[in-house]
Formats: C-alpha cells, sequence, structure tokens
C-alpha cells in the first residue's frame, strides 16, 4: 500500500492539495490526480500543486499544478501564495521571498510582515499566439462567437490563458452555463479562464471566474490578475485595485505596457494528512 504526505491549504477558498516532492519524485497518474482531488472520495480540492527542486540554477523552486480534471497546467496564483508559506513552514527555504520556475514563467512570491503573501506573477502577454487564440487581435477586446451573438472579451495570458468579460451583475452573470463554453471554445485551442467583472468604481470590483479544468472557484489568482489588466486597458481602473471575490479580498496592482503584476492577500494552511494512493 502505497500513501501520499500532503498538506491541505487554501487561498480565500481557493484549495490545493500541497505535495512535497524535492527527496521523492511526483508520480501520480492523471486518474490518480482525480482521485485525490474528488471531493466525496478523495481529500478534495481545486488543484494538486507539487514542490519541486528547480531545473535552473537563478530560481529556488519548481512549482507544478494539476487541475482537479487531472490535467496540468502552466500558473495558479493563490497557489503561489499557498506555495511561499508552505517551503517556509517546512523549513525547505529560509528565504521570505523566493523565486520559482513555473511552465508559464517565473513568479516570485513573498511572505509579508503582516502574514499576506505578495506575488510578482509577471508581464501580462495579450499576443494572440502566446495566449493561445485563435484570430485573435491582441487589443483591447476582441469579439468572440457564441449562440450567434459576439461577446466582447478582453484576452491575454497571465502564464495562463484568460477571457475577461465585464458585466452590470456579477450575482447574475452566466458563469456556470456559458463559462464552460468559453472554456472549450475552439478559438482556445488550450482552454481558457472565464472570468466576468463588475466595476464597482475605478479601484474595486467584483470577480467570478470559472477556471479551466475546475469549475467555478471561490478565488482566482490569475483571474484576478487578468481581470484587473483587462480593466485598466479598457480604461475603467487605476493601477491599484480591491478584487472582491467569493472567498475574499486581493489586491491586484499594474503599471501598465512591460511592467509586471503584483498580486497580494492571505493564504492558510488547513491540515496535514496521508492518502492512500489508488492503484
Amino acid at each position: 500500500m502505497t500513501t501520499l504526505a500532503f498538506t491541505k491549504m487554501h487561498g480565500l477558498g481557493n484549495d490545493f492539495v500541497v505535495v512535497d516532492a524535492t527527496r521523492e519524485p511526483f508520480t501520480l497518474s492523471p486518474a490518480q490526480v482525480r482521485a485525490l482531488a474528488d471531493r466525496r472520495f478523495g481529500v478534495g480540492c481545486d488543484q494538486v500543486l507539487v514542490v519541486e527542486t528547480p531545473t535552473r540554477g537563478d530560481v529556488d523552486f519548481r512549482y507544478r499544478i494539476f487541475n482537479a480534471d487531472g490535467g496540468e497546467v502552466e500558473q495558479c496564483g493563490n497557489g503561489a501564495r499557498c506555495f511561499v508559506k508552505f517551503v517556509r513552514d517546512r523549513g525547505l527555504t529560509a528565504k521570505r521571498e523566493i523565486r520559482v520556475e513555473t511552465a508559464g514563467g517565473i513568479i516570485a512570491p513573498k511572505l509579508e510582515d503582516d502574514g499576506e503573501v505578495s506575488v510578482d506573477m509577471g508581464v501580462p502577454r495579450f499576443a494572440a499566439a502566446e495566449v493561445p487564440f485563435t484570430g485573435g487581435s491582441g487589443g483591447v477586446t476582441d469579439a468572440l462567437e457564441l449562440d450567434g451573438r459576439a461577446l466582447s472579451i478582453s484576452v491575454l495570458s497571465m502564464g495562463n490563458p484568460h477571457a475577461v468579460q465585464v458585466v452590470d451583475d456579477v450575482d447574475r452573470a452566466p458563469v456556470t452555463t456559458e463559462g464552460p463554453r468559453i472554456e472549450h471554445h475552439p478559438r482556445f485551442p488550450r482552454r481558457v479562464n472565464a472570468g466576468y467583472m463588475q466595476v464597482i468604481d475605478r479601484a474595486t470590483i467584483r470577480l467570478r471566474v470559472w477556471e479551466r479544468g475546475a469549475g467555478e472557484t471561490l478565488a482566482c489568482g490569475t483571474g484576478a490578475c487578468a481581470a484587473v489588466v483587462a480593466g485598466i486597458r479598457r480604461g475603467l481602473l487605476d493601477d491599484s485595485v480591491r478584487v472582491l471575490v467569493r472567498g475574499g479580498a486581493l489586491t491586484v496592482a499594474w503599471q501598465g505596457a512591460g511592467k509586471p503584476v503584483t498580486m497580494t492577500g492571505a493564504a492558510a494552511t488547513v491540515f496535514d494528512g496521508r492518502w492512500t494512493v489508488p492503484e
């Protein structure tokens, strides 16, 4: 019988199973990841986060992310905040700020004195090929046809793909019905995270996100970054914004083209455990 040591964590209700693979390799199959993430028959989580040794000399760790559907993805912002808390708590580093390689690029999470975590999420990318988004313009908005309607979306990459809409009332937005259809739209060959943003004022938004491979979560860190960037590019927001999600609040700041996005918020440890890996 094989068991897997893990830590359950969350960032504003976006919950994770975190695994230390710095000493032994992470070998779960997609089916085993799905079993681990199952909320009734497994531990339950939105994503499985894996801490590994780096593959290059200019970073401290490698960070891998698996969605609840078993697929590996490029980036997870709320997970990044949990990542730095995990490696500090486990004694894997004494640093308060670390550099971490992900499939979506280098990020730099920092544990602040007040216990919150800020993350340099890198520079957003707008070129359609980098999202990827077939036929995209790279502009502030693009039209996406769905059921004969043209949705106005802002498309960008925060190391993973996002399509953000502005809505009048986020509570009434069709997140769970339209969101999965946008996720699987053929113009997004690697699928996409579908964000719904309600602008309260120039420094505050409300946000819901249908996450690729996970469904709607209580918070989406990269989704918050993407929404703020989209709102600033549209001229709707200032350069520092409070993002209200169902699990709490994040602060996202962006100084404009060519500059990195900074995200600040909470990260919490729930419990440690061991899980029996199904054969």
